[in-house]
């Protein structure tokens, strides 16, 4: 293969993540590794004090899982994949967060995204925007949707 072969044949095997879509990818697995030791750790010692509390923190492990696997991938499913599992995370984050703030009865230990992820230093709250904002971004290329 000639060195201009390897430079036409580069956008198609070069990895998609470069950049911040690295520190993005990174920081949703330090969050699922978080959420999920966390929804372990309360589903396992004390479920019984807050169910649907630890179940949400349990999901949030779960997106957050999915999401970082969704960004890594290639193609136009996981592209799809990281965008329904981010908008869904935003979701959460929004709707979990209100609903912590309104009626604190309705969380009496706190989630993943309680008070708009105050716990994780407001990660939670910020991290889909930006995961929104760089999958607009980066669509997926025409050389991604034959792989």
């Amino acid at each position: 293969m000639t060195e201009v072969d390897r430079t036409v044949d580069a956008p198609a095997t070069r990895p998609r993540m470069s950049g911040i879509g690295r520190v993005l990818v990174a920081v949703y697995a330090v969050l699922a590794l978080a959420a999920t030791g966390r929804s372990f750790v309360q589903i396992a010692t004390k479920f019984d004090e807050a169910p649907l509390a630890y179940l949400l923190s349990a999901l949030a492990a779960v997106v957050y899982v999915l999401a970082t696997v969704a960004l890594i991938r290639r193609g136009r499913a996981w592209y799809v994949v990281a965008w329904v599992t981010i908008v869904f995370e935003f979701t959460g984050v929004l709707v979990v967060g209100t609903l912590s703030l309104v009626d604190p009865a309705l969380f009496p230990h706190d989630t993943v995204w309680s008070a708009f992820g105050r716990g994780y230093l407001f990660i939670p709250a910020v991290l889909p925007v930006l995961g929104m904002w760089w999958l607009a971004r980066h669509p997926v290329r025409r050389a991604e949707v034959v792989e």
